[in-house]
């Protein structure tokens, strides 16, 4: 029996309770990196921190085959998903972006996917979906008004830097053909170390990688191992095994949830401090998530076909 067009949307659009879940659980893990990031950058410089993230989950490499996508590809998606984005971000928190904050910013990513998704590959959003990501992108900019602190312009713009390279990621990988997200998250690992130890090379000098890996906490030594094997190949493989399984716009608004989990997060160990504004925010942000991803039918009874 053929499906319809409209059957097909519907079926890109209504993601399953499990998918959900597992979404959910991908913003959880990102919103606590933003906090894990900062306390990493405690012990080591940006470039630093973005090569032993990247590191760790590479060394699979040698036990896991190359996924079946071309090496340009490869390069491509390792050098937007991962190295640009986390070297924006770890950059721009050096530079005085507050962890809290960091999250709110770094959800742009939302919007720029579906608005680049759109551009290049014609994945437009559906009305319902558009409204759901206006609500939550003002929830958003509520919980960004609340954030106390003083933030540099260039901290922000690199932050905001790192949001537009994650979303390039997204649609490259929205792109590739069905593969091993496993496998590609593991193989694009092996990508950032190189170019995130040459920009430490040239600003932070041969030897300083050693000197901070040997004076380094133990909180800063379980940073990387936090952000490379849970936040990096085991969020992201998820994360995009559900891009390729549901429209750009389903998905891309979970990542709203992450900075809810990060203020939260930041609140507990570095005391930021967030009042009734905040939460109305975060209210926003999960109404308009669960209006982009519940289907209009979804809470209807199924009705009894009778002869």
């Amino acid at each position: 029996m053929k499906v319809s067009s409209s059957e097909a949307n519907a079926n890109q659009n209504s993601m399953k309770p499990l998918h959900i879940a597992l979404a959910v659980l991908v913003a959880v893990i990102w919103g606590i990196a933003f906090v894990v990031s900062k306390v990493g950058l405690e012990s080591f410089t940006p470039p630093q921190l973005t090569a032993l993230r990247f590191f760790i989950p590479a060394i699979a490499a040698i036990w896991l085959p190359r996924p079946n996508v071309s090496w340009p590809m490869l390069i491509a998606i390792g050098l937007t998903v991962f190295t640009g984005q986390f070297l924006l971000q770890f950059f721009g928190i050096s530079y005085g972006m507050p962890a809290g904050l960091t999250a709110v910013v770094s959800q742009t990513q939302a919007l720029f996917t579906v608005l680049f998704a759109a551009i290049a590959i014609g994945d437009k959003p559906g009305l319902k979906q558009f409204f759901g990501m206006l609500v939550a992108f003002i929830g958003l900019l509520m919980i960004g008004l609340t954030i106390g602190g003083t933030i540099t312009l260039l901290g922000f713009l690199l932050t905001l830097a790192s949001a537009i390279s994650w979303a390039i990621g997204n649609v490259l990988v929205k792109r590739s053909p069905k593969i091993n997200m496993f496998h590609l998250m593991v193989w694009a690992s092996l990508v950032p170390p190189l170019p995130a130890l040459a920009i430490s090379f040239a600003i932070d000098g041969p030897g300083a990688l050693w000197s901070s890996l040997t004076h380094a906490t133990w909180s800063g030594i379980g940073a990387p191992i936090y952000l490379g094997i849970l936040a990096s190949v085991f969020a992201y493989a998820i994360w995009g095994s559900l891009l390729q399984r549901y429209s750009t716009g389903t998905v891309a608004p979970f990542a709203l949830l992450s900075p809810c989990v990060g203020i939260v997060a930041s609140a507990i160990v570095f005391g930021e401090q967030f009042g009734p504004l905040r939460v109305v925010g975060i209210i926003l942000m999960l109404i308009g998530l669960a209006v982009t991803v519940v289907p209009l039918g979804g809470l209807r009874w199924p009705r009894r076909r009778f002869a």
